[in-house]
């Protein structure tokens, strides 16, 4: 019995002391970056289990608010060609994800967009939802995710937009005709308003999605 006892107390030492570890690593605190002195011609986010959410700008002016530890943190950059990057990166090990709970806000990526046509939008991230506000792309738009939501509201694309996403559903409205999109749909475990082929468009749209629905409106201007 006291062998018992010993055992279950050390197990609770241990769980509290890696509780504690882990603690240390996810003090999260909010940033904003504002790209300064380049010009943005497009935005590529690559994350893991962050909801990301894009709005418009109230200053003119590129934001993105996050939060980062020293544990889970984040590469962003603008290159020459004007691609302003985010991408996720962790220092995290095993005995992290014992114990501990992220500070508010930490789940969440706002991008701050001003009322310029950017040429590229790409947009991928895991468990958690994407929300487009109204923007217009001048080349390709794309939006994946895997156990979360896809939801947009009068976005366009001038050559293609391509939606991705499993366990989750994809909803919103495209401005411009159903006839401008030659449409490529494939559903696993869901229902869709879109055909699951149709030609005869200038612009591409592809929609996949598994254990999902998706509901498509088209909007002419």
């Amino acid at each position: 019995m006291k062998k018992k006892l010993s055992l279950i107390l050390a197990l609770l030492v241990l769980s509290a002391s890696l509780s504690a570890c882990s603690d240390e690593g996810d003090n999260f605190e909010t940033r904003t970056y504002t790209p300064e002195g380049v010009t943005v011609s497009g935005i590529d986010v690559k994350v893991a289990d962050r909801e990301i959410l894009v709005i418009p700008s109230g200053d003119g002016q590129f934001h993105i608010d996050y939060a980062e530890s020293a544990k889970e943190f984040y590469d962003i950059s603008v290159s020459d060609s004007g691609i302003l990057t985010m991408i996720s990166e962790s220092d995290k090990t095993w005995t992290d994800y014992i114990g501990g709970s992220k500070s508010a806000g930490a789940d969440q990526i706002t991008i701050q967009i001003p009322n310029t046509a950017l040429s590229v939008l790409a947009l991928r991230t895991t468990k958690e939802d994407i929300s487009l506000s109204a923007l217009t792309v001048t080349d390709q738009l794309a939006l994946s995710t895997n156990g979360g939501n896809i939801s947009f509201e009068n976005i366009s694309a001038a050559n293609s937009i391509a939606l991705e996403n499993k366990n989750g559903d994809i909803t919103g409205t495209i401005i411009g005709s159903y006839d401008d999109y030659a449409i490529t749909c494939s559903i696993k475990k869901g229902e869709s308003n879109l055909p699951s082929a149709k030609g005869n468009g200038s612009k591409m749209m592809a929609a996949i999605n598994n254990n999902g629905d998706i509901d498509i409106e088209f909007i002419n201007e």
